[in-house]
């Protein structure tokens, strides 16, 4: 995913700007994203991707979905169809359940 991509579809919240949001206020838990221009608070479709990124970013590793952002809409839109999500884009993002 490129930085300038949206995570949480539902509020244009960008991998750049969920970077530096992590950066700067450090959350001590994912569910704190959401101060992010309330990323994840929406679909909630992005919740297990913006925890992925949270582990990396405790991890010291700098936050990334490996997932082409159209690979990620599509799995969105079939989240919405049938409320689960596709595990494989789950695993290729790192954001396994």
């Amino acid at each position: 995913m490129d930085p300038d991509d949206d995570v949480c579809l539902c509020f244009h919240v960008s991998l750049r700007k969920i970077r530096s949001y992590l950066a700067r206020e450090d959350p001590p838990v994912a569910s704190l994203i959401s101060e992010c221009l309330g990323a994840g608070t929406g679909c909630r479709w992005c919740v297990p991707f913006l925890k992925a990124l949270h582990a990396q970013h405790q991890k010291g590793i700098e936050p990334d979905l490996k997932v082409s952002p159209e690979q990620y809409t599509r799995a969105r839109s079939s989240f919405h169809r049938s409320g689960t999500r596709d595990a494989d884009v789950l695993r290729d993002a790192g954001a396994e359940d």
